[in-house]
């Protein structure tokens, strides 16, 4: 069944989390990230992984699924959803002990060849009402048609510029093991059953389980995090890119740093079969 035009603009109701350190920790954990900033309690107040904006942020993109205009979605339809882009511009270090709110806004709809491409606005604010981190989250829903008339919605931010950089020719191997994905699911708290039902993602087309998006990109974060800003993750300001194909498990990803300016570095990511699964993929660093 079609989606349509007059999601644009509509709003999710607030979701709030309060964070602990017990959950930054577990994020890290989940996907080998032991760097003290998010783990060690005895000298540091528990910082979040730069990417950890995305759990806080899941909830709400479920709940945008009950916005008016996709009423008429089946659910065999929404599992055929994807993560298509992602770009998330963080403006505060998500920390222990602190209050978050969350909500969704559908800034953008349109028909395009595979289906139906959306794209969500997700802020996210502090106790204080402070924003702390801002998502523009581009999705699509294979082969679901668009309806009523074409209308421009919210721009979203224009995306680094990859020509202004130096070539970089860095690469970084990223062990996935088995079972990588369910880890993941319970250390996000992301219950997606692509990501963890073999039999779920079987009915869905899948040849099994696939590891998270997500979780593919924190992982290249690390390794940036790690080789080029000193171990400090309060320098990432902006991660972004296209996911482009499914990471089945065990495996061998590969991170390629392709070019770097004064403010970003830019890279994509392959499979152990070498196939492309991150594209255009950037990290905006101070």
């Amino acid at each position: 069944m079609p989606l349509n035009m007059t999601m644009l603009g509509e709003q999710t109701q607030p979701f709030v989390h309060d964070v602990d350190a017990r959950w930054l920790m577990a994020y890290a954990a989940g996907i080998n990230d032991l760097n003290p900033r998010y783990m060690d309690t005895s000298r540091f107040a528990v910082l979040g992984h730069p990417l950890f904006p995305v759990c806080l942020e899941w909830p709400a993109i479920l709940g945008s699924r009950q916005l008016r205009g996709f009423e008429a979605m089946t659910a065999a339809e929404n599992a055929r959803g994807v993560h298509a882009a992602h770009d998330l511009h963080i403006y505060q270090p998500i920390v222990a002990g602190e209050r978050y709110t969350t909500r969704a806004t559908m800034i953008g709809l349109r028909a395009i060849k595979p289906g139906a491409a959306q794209t969500l606005r997700l802020d996210t604010f502090n106790r204080a009402g402070e924003l702390v981190c801002q998502t523009w989250q581009l999705s699509i829903s294979r082969d679901v048609a668009v309806l009523g008339e074409p209308a421009a919605g919210e721009a979203a931010p224009d995306l680094p510029d990859s020509s202004s950089g130096a070539p970089l020719s860095r690469r970084y191997e990223l062990p996935v093991q088995a079972g990588a994905a369910n880890i993941y699911t319970e250390c996000a708290r992301i219950w997606n059953p692509i990501h963890s039902d073999k039999a779920f993602a079987l009915a869905a087309g899948l040849p099994n389980i696939i590891l998270h998006g997500t979780a593919t990109l924190a992982l290249a974060v690390s390794k940036v995090v790690d080789e080029h800003l000193h171990g400090d993750p309060t320098r990432v300001v902006r991660i972004g890119g296209r996911f482009t194909g499914m990471v089945l498990m065990p495996t061998v990803l590969c991170l390629q740093l392709q070019w770097q300016s004064k403010d970003y570095l830019g890279f994509s990511i392959t499979d152990g079969q070498g196939a492309e699964v991150f594209s255009q993929g950037f990290v905006g660093f101070r």
